[in-house]
């Protein structure tokens, strides 16, 4: 395969991949949002490929979770928490030697976006008197660490492998 159909299938591959990972919750928050291994597929991808390839397969795994049953409070919400959030994976592909390094920054790109997000679409949520900065950040960041921890430890014990040219 050539180097542009590869990346192009790969990507299409990572995207659907992470769609059909994101029906396997492991735990699902009452407002939106769940530890999954989604973010898996597409930090791999961004990992192989770099930033800008890996936003593409971001978006269209983010844009597939939104036509197939994502919330939309408002078309900048639902641009937010889908296709740039799930883009926003692909700065794992900056450092791509250091894994764990990408695999943090490109999920704290994503729970940066679910927390804007919640800041100014979801601000009616947080208790009274609670800064909706704060909500946001505590509410988000409880499914998107747990999910940062999963991607780390798993990507690292799978890398070797996936690095490992086919038919070896």
């Amino acid at each position: 395969m050539k180097g542009n159909t590869r990346i192009l299938v790969e990507g299409a591959l990572a995207a659907s991949l992470a769609l059909a990972l994101s029906y396997v919750k492991l735990f699902r928050m009452p407002q939106g949002g769940s530890i999954t291994l989604e973010n898996v597929p597409l930090l791999i991808f961004a990992l192989r490929y770099g930033i800008k390839a890996g936003f593409g397969a971001g978006a269209v795994a983010g844009l597939l979770q939104l036509i197939l049953g994502g919330y939309v409070a408002h078309p900048i919400q639902a641009l937010l928490d889908y296709p740039i959030a799930f883009g926003a994976l692909a700065l794992a592909g900056a450092t791509p030697r250091r894994h764990w390094i990408g695999i943090t920054a490109g999920t704290l790109a994503r729970l940066a976006c679910h927390v804007a997000s919640g800041v100014v679409f979801f601000a009616s949520y947080a208790p009274e008197g609670q800064n909706p900065l704060l909500y946001s950040l505590v509410y988000n960041g409880s499914y998107m660490v747990p999910n940062l921890l999963i991607s780390i430890l798993l990507i690292e014990a799978l890398w070797k492998r996936l690095s490992t040219p086919v038919g070896r």
